[in-house]
Parts: structure tokens; sequence; C-alpha cells
């Protein structure tokens, strides 16, 4: 099977997903930070007031916080929100550098607690968001990836590493749904998104 494509033109910090079969378009650096940055990020989400996962009256079993802009599940709409705080926009600069876009341009941050038993379903991003770059913290679990096949689905999975991030534009964005089953340890993610033009 052919290598992957670059993700526009990668820095040398950011390569392809290290193995065959995964979406083109989704590019993965581990250790994108060190060790006691982790900690001091973990430390910093878990004072912030994150809050049970709410889809069109269903209760999500990991709870989240978003910055910059939130999005209205029951009403379909992207809404003002409190600014990225300040211990997030390093991570942020990291996280844009990567993509070889400006820190600015991500104005989305979402944080997500997964405790023991939380996974999210099959999905992909609002189509308002455009870019989508992940931060994985305190554990490792199964990102998987599916896309319509025939009568079924062609699969893949990539396991994040804590301290790692990965990136999603082209097919992996627009074309595969991703998901995470329940994990069986603690785990944060921070998700920073850019928006498509004219949408907010």
């Amino acid at each position: 099977m052919p290598s992957q494509p670059a993700l526009f033109d990668l820095p040398d910090t950011l390569r392809p997903a290290p193995a065959t079969g995964l979406p083109k378009g989704l590019a993965y650096r581990p250790d994108l930070i060190a060790p006691a940055e982790e900690a001091a990020l973990i430390e910093a989400i878990a004072a912030l007031p994150l809050a049970p996962f709410q889809f069109h009256g269903y209760q999500g079993n990991r709870r989240v916080v978003s910055f910059g802009w939130s999005y209205d599940f029951e009403r379909g709409v992207l809404e003002p929100a409190a600014p990225i705080p300040g211990f997030l926009l390093p991570l942020r600069g990291k996280v844009a550098a990567l993509a070889g876009r400006n820190p600015d341009d991500f104005r989305q941050a979402l944080v997500i607690e997964y405790a023991p038993g939380a996974g999210i379903g099959w999905h992909r991003d609002r189509p308002q968001f455009e870019i989508i770059a992940g931060v994985s913290l305190g554990s490792s679990c199964p990102l998987r990836f599916r896309r319509a096949l025939g009568d079924g689905f062609e699969r893949a999975t990539l396991r994040p590493a804590p301290r790692s991030a990965y990136v999603l534009t082209g097919p992996a964005r627009e074309v595969w749904e991703h998901s995470i089953p329940p994990v069986a340890a603690l785990r944060y993610s921070v998700t920073f998104r850019t928006f498509r033009k004219d949408q907010t």
C-alpha cells in the first residue's frame, strides 16, 4: 500500500500517522509536550468547570468545557464562550506550529475528561469546523476510524500516546468518522479547531 501523502507542507516535526491503512489527512506527533507540562495541564484542567456532555436530552458519561466558541447541540448553532485560558495558549501554539497555522486560527478549544468507562460514539466534527487537532493527556486509548465501503465499513485505529498530538484534515476530517471506546483509565483530551470561512 502506498505511503500517505503529506498534510499540507508538513514541518519536520509532524509526519503522516506511522501505519499503513490509516486515513489520508491524518498526521501524528508523539511527545508534543514533556511529562512535567502534561502534569501541569492535568492539574489545571481538573480545576475547570467540567460538566457532563449534553446531546439532545442525552447526558454523556464524559465531562466537557468549551472555550472561545461552544456548539449548542439543541439549537445547532455556535455561541461565543469564555476565552481560551492562558494555561492552554502555549499548547495551542505548539499545535498550530504542527499544523502550519497561526495560533489565532485555532479559535475554539474543547477540553474533555474521560473517566474510566467513558467514551465517545461515531461522529464527524461539526461542519462549521475545519482543521481538528487533538492532544492526549493522562493515558492512551484507541482512536478508531471508519468510512462506508460497500455494504460495510473500512476501519482503522490509531492509539495516541499520552502527550501526543494528531491533526485531521482532508479525508480523515471530511470522509472518515472517528470514535473512542470506553477507556480503561482516566484520560483528558484538548481539541483545538479552526473554522471554515464565514462561520463565525
